[in-house]
């Protein structure tokens, strides 16, 4: 560890719990964009090989852009296999994040080139369920080496997508606040409006008079985070 910081580095120390009580693939798993207004949530599920990982790798939170972007180039080809899964705004609107989050989970596990024996779920809530062998640990994308990895190449991903909805809706700050409730967001919000990409059950609706007519009511309203 490097002496200008003291950040512990994210450790094999779950995986090899897992593997030694008969799990022969681990996969870590992370999401992104649970908190946004606009955009989908992104779910990156990942495989390694149990090698030393990239120097620096940690949760994506705790990097700034251009060196989550530097360290996503490293992490990519040194995964084992990674995919990724998402679940879109009007997903989202229909059976809330909690369900959202499961599903994009599976699509991101469904995309590995075989299917894990146990899977690492950053937090205390297990979002997955059944049929997954689901072990959660808070702060496993700092602790676990799997999902860090996830976390980074999870928040990568998501970023470049939201980056690519600027030229088409300017003022938002997608490009560089990816959705969340940045002041610029705020404001084009107040102006002009929801955009395609906006979660409509969403309660910032209600503190926009021009446009809380728009907000959509779904039945399980209940499982929304709160994000104000």
């Amino acid at each position: 560890m490097s002496a200008k910081s003291s950040i512990e580095p994210p450790t094999y120390e779950l995986e090899r719990e897992l593997a030694a009580g008969g799990a022969g693939l681990v996969a870590g798993i992370d999401e992104v964009g649970r908190g946004a207004w606009a955009g989908p949530v992104v779910v990156c599920a990942a495989v390694t090989d149990g090698s030393e990982p990239p120097e620096g790798l940690t949760d994506s939170k705790r990097l700034s852009p251009k060196r989550r972007i530097t360290m996503s180039e490293l992490v990519r080809p040194w995964v084992r296999d990674h995919a990724f899964g998402r679940a879109e705004p009007t997903e989202i609107d229909e059976v809330g994040m909690t369900e959202a989050l499961r599903r994009a989970a599976g699509r991101a596990l469904a995309g590995l080139a075989r299917r894990p024996d146990a899977v690492i779920l950053d937090g205390k809530h297990d979002y997955l369920g059944r049929p997954w062998a689901v072990r959660t640990r808070i702060k496993a994308d700092l602790t676990c080496v799997s999902v860090a990895a996830a976390s980074v190449l999870a928040k990568v991903h998501r970023d470049a997508f939201m980056a690519g909805l600027d030229p088409e809706f300017p003022g938002y700050g997608f490009g560089t606040a990816a959705g969340y409730p940045s002041p610029v967001h705020r404001a084009a919000l107040a102006e002009h409006g929801p955009t395609p990409h906006h979660r409509m059950s969403w309660a910032y609706l209600d503190d926009l008079p021009k446009w809380r007519h728009l907000r959509k009511v779904r039945p399980a309203a209940g499982d929304q985070l709160s994000i104000l």
